[in-house]
This record gives C-alpha cells, sequence and structure tokens, in this order.
C-alpha cells in the first residue's frame, strides 16, 4: 500500500471514530434503550462445572420438602427474571516502582598487515590511500536509563440492582446489571455480571460484590469530560506505532 492510500485509509478511520461525536454537539449523551441482557449478541450462557443431580426421595406426611431453605415463601432472588442489589465497594490501592539501567561499550579493530605473502597484491585491490593494516576500525557505545512509577488508589462505593439471566443446576445464579446517571452533559455508567450462591444473598436480597464468582465490574462514562480526558487519536496512534 502506497504511503498516500495509507493516509487516507487512517483519516476515513479516524473519521468513522468521530462522526459519533459530531452528530452530539450540543447535546448530552444518549441513554442507552432497556434492554433484555440476553439478546445481546456479546451474551453467552455461562457454563461450570456441576455436581452430579441427585433426586430427592418422597416423605409421605412431612410438610418438609428437600432443597427447601425455609417453611415460609423467601422474598431473595431464586430464579430467573427475579431482582438483586449488589453493592460495590472497591478499595484498591497499589504502588510499584521499578527502575532499569544498561551501559555497553564495544570497541573492533582489524588489518591485514600479513597475508600469505600477497601483501602487495591486496594493496593493488584496496582504493588508493588505503593502509592493509588497518582495514576496519570500529568504536560502539550505548546506554539506557528506565525509571517508572506506578501509585494508584481507587475508592467506589455503589448500589446496583441486577437481573438473574441464567440459574445453574447446583442452585448458583448468575446475575446481569447496568445502570446509567447522566448528570448535565456527562454520562456515568456501571456494569456488573457474576455467579452468586444464594447462600450469599443477605435477607434484604442484597449481595456484596466480593460475593460474586467470575465477578466483573466496569465504571465508567461517556460526555465532553470524558473527551477531554482521552488523549487524541493522532496521538494514541503514534503511541502505538512508534518505537522509540
Amino acid at each position: 500500500m502506497s504511503p498516500r492510500l495509507a493516509v487516507l485509509a487512517l483519516l476515513a478511520l479516524a473519521g468513522c471514530g468521530q462522526a459519533e461525536r459530531l452528530s452530539r454537539i450540543g447535546r448530552a449523551p444518549d441513554m442507552s434503550p432497556m434492554t433484555n441482557p440476553t439478546e445481546d449478541p456479546r451474551w453467552r450462557p455461562v457454563t461450570m462445572p456441576m455436581p452430579q443431580p441427585r433426586e430427592a426421595p418422597p416423605m409421605a406426611n412431612s410438610l418438609w420438602r428437600s432443597g427447601s431453605s425455609t417453611f415460609l415463601r423467601d422474598q431473595r432472588a431464586a430464579q430467573v427474571g427475579d431482582l438483586i442489589t449488589v453493592l460495590v465497594s472497591v478499595q484498591d490501592e497499589a504502588q510499584l516502582q521499578n527502575r532499569t539501567q544498561r551501559s555497553r561499550n564495544g570497541t573492533e579493530a582489524m588489518g591485514v598487515p600479513n597475508l600469505l605473502g600477497l601483501e602487495t597484491q591486496t594493496r593493488r585491490l584496496l582504493p588508493r590511500g588505503a593502509n592493509a593494516e588497518s582495514l576496519v576500525n570500529t568504536n560502539s557505545a550505548g546506554a539506557s536509563d528506565g525509571n517508572g512509577t506506578v501509585r494508584r488508589n481507587e475508592q467506589i462505593t455503589l448500589r446496583l440492582a441486577a437481573t438473574v439471566t441464567q440459574s445453574l443446576p447446583n442452585g448458583n445464579m448468575v446475575v446481569m446489571g447496568r445502570q446509567e446517571v447522566r448528570v448535565n452533559n456527562e454520562l456515568r455508567e456501571l456494569s456488573v455480571q457474576g455467579i452468586v450462591r444464594t447462600q450469599d444473598i443477605a435477607s434484604d436480597n442484597t449481595v456484596r460484590h466480593d460475593r460474586l464468582a467470575e465477578a466483573r465490574i466496569a465504571y465508567g462514562g461517556r460526555g465532553s469530560l470524558s473527551d477531554i480526558q482521552q488523549p487524541r487519536l493522532g496521538q494514541q496512534l503514534i503511541d502505538i506505532l512508534s518505537p522509540f
């Protein structure tokens, strides 16, 4: 591909990405419509290792049914379509520091003062003024110094209502929930999904996020403030392609 075609292709890709941003100049971001999570093309049923099914023997003249957790109706989420509140409380703090130093020097010299008595013939083959005793003389030096520091402190406290999208054979449930909050021209998005045990659901139908297996928690936003915090497309392209 010629350089001109490559530049045109990059401009076309950039234009496609900017079209959506240009279409909402002067107005707040649109909220996503409420949809069935299982109709999302990216949704996939969850398959987990399951114990062998066991049939409960019938018990005559007994009010207790095997597999029940209480005599009375339990108001906690128990089947597909029920709602459950996920309590997200993330407090993450990490500090990393790394430094690498490297130095290298090299010197090479080569000459042919004597070569089986063919020195005179060698001088004829060499350019005028060349000295056979010092044909090659090279010097090289290299040094690198890298210093990196990562310091992160995050705290997120949220409550999110999720929907039970799947009931696994062993009683565990797959939950998925999304929440969008728009303040002026900034749209904040929160999504949670994972697998929860019925034993971990509290009496008020809530579950902590650290009780979710295969948890996927995303918190971000769209809008004018988020756009300003993102580097420009050209800068992102340079960061990816630049070898230095």
